[in-house]
């Protein structure tokens, strides 16, 4: 695959729904070839919008044909890093950081986790899902050592920088953050935020004003005297 230009971070939100829809596609045994009209129908979305976000992955189809089902699958592997697998460090064993652990699809989207962090001395020298959990301490040395370049952070908010600190000490190139804290890393370090309590504000904002809307003038004037 040729080097690619930079590509908008909308798109590539949008990439992994088409992968799984091609993927189930492929299983299915559909047709050998697929256009980007047909992928915008199966999804609902617009198919200008679809040809883009194809289009920037470098891939070339066919005019009025598409692009083969089974390499149109391959290249968008390749083309999110999905085909090389990649290790990653985990620290924070709690709840979140249990469950990341023991999702096993990471490795089909080209990520393993591969050692566990904690400062819990609970925590420390027992198994999570195979991985023995390790001391905090120990991460800058097993990092370097393995040379490992993701780091995923699962802990509270107020231990996150620390952390984020001890990751690029030891060569972590890019982090994967799930606490609640918005993190300072070098330049040369990629961050990508997961923040469930953004989601979950939008979901909630969302609900409620579907619930307003749905009420009658009196329930209104009733909901508007107990806020107040």
């Amino acid at each position: 695959m040729k080097p690619h230009h930079p590509i908008p971070e909308a798109s590539l939100r949008r990439l992994p729904v088409y992968y799984r829809s091609l993927q189930e596609m492929l299983t299915a045994g559909a047709a050998q070839a697929v256009s980007c009209a047909d992928l915008a129908r199966t999804l609902g979305l617009d198919p200008t919008l679809v040809r883009k976000d194809i289009e920037m992955t470098g891939i070339v189809g066919r005019p009025r044909v598409g692009y083969p089902l089974a390499d149109l699958v391959r290249w968008i592997e390749s083309f999110l890093g999905w085909n090389r697998l990649k290790g990653a460090v985990l620290v924070g064993a709690g709840s979140l950081g249990s469950a990341l652990l023991g999702y096993d699809r990471f490795r089909s989207h080209g990520m393993e986790i591969v050692a566990a962090f904690d400062t819990d001395p609970g925590k420390i020298g027992k198994r999570n899902h195979g991985r023995p959990v390790q001391p905090l301490s120990a991460l800058p040395d097993f990092v370097r050592r393995t040379q490992v370049l993701i780091g995923v952070i699962a802990t509270p908010g107020d231990a996150a920088q620390s952390v984020a600190d001890l990751m690029v000490a030891g060569g972590i190139l890019a982090i994967w953050n799930f606490a609640p804290a918005h993190l300072h890393v070098p330049k040369h370090v990629i961050l990508q935020n997961e923040d469930l309590y953004h989601s979950l504000a939008s979901l909630s904002f969302k609900l409620e004003s579907r619930t307003r809307r749905a009420e009658t003038p009196e329930e209104r004037e009733i909901s508007y005297a107990q806020d107040n």
